[in-house]
């Protein structure tokens, strides 16, 4: 068997493989340490939810070789140096993420494959067609075998049910199935030495949840927060090479590389206690491409998310700058999904600080590159542009409003927002202010909503170096309405002692075009 290379080199970006990696000299963060706490625990059921593209695929795939005892691939990493006996298991890996389940029938295929597999290589006779039976026999079957208990990793066990979260035919169809086989780790305890599974959320109503009275959830432990993305030590130790090629391409200085990487892919935190975690994917594509991008965003977005927010009307920048506790977090109503909820454990808002006091978290977006990704996604839900009308509209604003032009900006936006599809109705002022507040994101600026005064509050306020602009929205009134109550309210006032030039923005939209209709400008200073 070949070795394991002495110098790492290389970023195996979508490699999910643990021995793969290693023997191809990829650069592996090391998270042994975790795997030594885990199977020195009490417990031996866990389960941990972290958002796409974070490494849970490759944390449960070293699981899978360290149980399998092939100790030449941890060569020089924390576990080697441990007590282990390095004694092989049986490993039993449910991997739930190789397909969509858009249909019935696909959650049999694919445990059709594995189970006939496993029946194979520890001689477990078919008896049964029902899955749940057959899973259990294999379990059985298997420690019997080799002596040693079973060891059980899945890898997305709720994939199904994410997907179907709009389809309540399919949903409960998959629920059934998912929650007889996972009864199963009940029912087959005395064969089993750990089970560990990873997905997007805790479903309630599903067996894994309800019959395992001693599950030890790690997703919120302060012990285990780091278990999966790169810390910044992790960064700073690993990756010196590719942030200087990194800051050699862009023509910057090695810590202004470390603080483009920072702005751009750090900002996740996963624990009261946890440290700040960068995003492992997005990470290595920079590395590798010596290019600052928006590479998670480009692995897709949850429509559920998009499609729960739309739903409900929501606020959008409350709903990504709220509070709340933990258990909002945790699980998932299977017929009523949270917004909050599902906007956390998919990624796109994060844990930002803790008060032990209240037993609340403070969450919001947690990086530019979720930021920006994540309103160019949700304009079409508050707005339906035709294609390249946004990119068209981004040049045009950001110009106008960091040149002082704001005439020419709300030009821009008033081009923006005749794009919008005709069969699209703005149904509410909400969803205007939503879809503006999105298109003032989009483009970078400064943005704020409802900035509160002593007066009244601010629809929209935006600062860039040299100007604040103080936007008042009127929908189905007259911009010399809009602009006057910026003037009675004194909406200025807060900032009469700013060596900015303060400029006032009075703009109307109109429900019968959809369009905005005229603005007034007036600028203080």
């Amino acid at each position: 068997m070949s070795a394991i290379p002495e110098k790492m080199s290389g970023y195996a970006i979508g490699q999910q493989d643990f021995s793969v990696l290693r023997m191809d000299g990829a650069i592996y963060v090391d998270k042994t340490e975790y795997i030594y706490k885990i199977v020195n625990s009490n417990s031996k059921y866990f389960f941990l939810a972290r958002p796409r593209r974070f490494g849970k695929s490759l944390f449960l795939s070293s699981l899978r070789y360290f149980f399998e005892g092939r100790r030449e691939l941890f060569k020089g990493l924390y576990i080697d140096s441990t007590d282990w006996d390095w004694e092989p298991y049986p490993v039993l890996r449910l991997d739930l993420n190789t397909d969509r389940y858009a249909e019935q029938g696909k959650l049999n295929i694919v445990l059709e494959s594995l189970f006939s597999e496993w029946e194979r290589k520890y001689e477990v006779e078919t008896i049964r067609e029902d899955y749940g039976q057959r899973f259990r026999e294999i379990i059985k079957t298997a420690h019997e075998k080799t002596g040693r208990k079973v060891v059980i990793l899945v890898d997305e066990y709720d994939k199904p049910l994410v997907g179907n979260l709009n389809k309540k035919e399919n949903f409960e169809h998959y629920r059934l199935a998912l929650a007889s086989l996972y009864s199963n780790f009940k029912s087959s305890a005395e064969h089993i030495r750990l089970v560990f599974l990873t997905g997007v959320s805790r479903f309630s109503k599903l067996s894994v949840f309800s019959d395992l009275n001693n599950l030890t959830d790690i997703t919120f432990s302060d012990q285990y927060a780091d278990i999966c993305g790169i810390t910044e030590k992790e960064l700073l130790d690993y990756f010196q090479e590719g942030i200087a090629k990194l800051a050699a391409k862009a023509g910057v200085d090695y810590e202004k590389a470390v603080k483009k990487l920072k702005r751009s892919y750090d900002g996740y935190r996963f624990a009261a206690g946890g440290s700040d975690i960068y995003n492992p994917w997005s990470v290595l594509n920079a590395l590798d491409n010596s290019k600052i991008n928006t590479y998670w965003n480009d692995t897709g977005y949850p429509l559920i998310v998009m499609e729960s927010l739309k739903r409900i009307d929501a606020d959008l920048e409350e709903a990504f700058n709220v509070s709340c506790r933990e258990s909002s977090l945790k699980g998932q109503d299977l017929l009523n999904p949270d917004p909050t909820a599902l906007l956390y454990q998919t990624g796109y808002i994060t844990i930002k600080r803790y008060n032990p006091r209240t037993e609340t978290y403070r969450l919001g977006i947690p990086n530019e590159e979720v930021k920006r990704g994540l309103y160019e996604f949700l304009i079409p839900y508050y707005a339906k542009v035709r294609r390249g009308t946004t990119n068209q509209a981004v040049v045009k604003i950001v110009e106008g409003f960091i040149e002082g032009d704001p005439d020419s900006a709300m030009r821009a936006m008033q081009a923006f927002f005749a794009g919008v599809d005709y069969k699209m109705k703005m149904e509410n002022e909400n969803n205007f202010h939503n879809a503006f507040f999105l298109l003032t994101h989009i483009i970078g600026l400064d943005a704020k909503t409802e900035v509160h005064t002593s007066d009244g509050s601010i629809d929209i306020t935006i600062d860039t170096d040299e100007y604040l602009y103080i936007i008042e929205l009127k929908y189905d009134h007259s911009a010399e309405e809009a602009l006057r109550q910026i003037e009675e309210k004194q909406y200025a006032r807060p900032w009469q002692t700013e060596e900015r030039e303060i400029i006032l923005i009075g703009a109307a939209f109109s429900s019968t075009t959809r369009c905005i209709e005229e603005w007034k400008i007036k600028r203080e200073k």
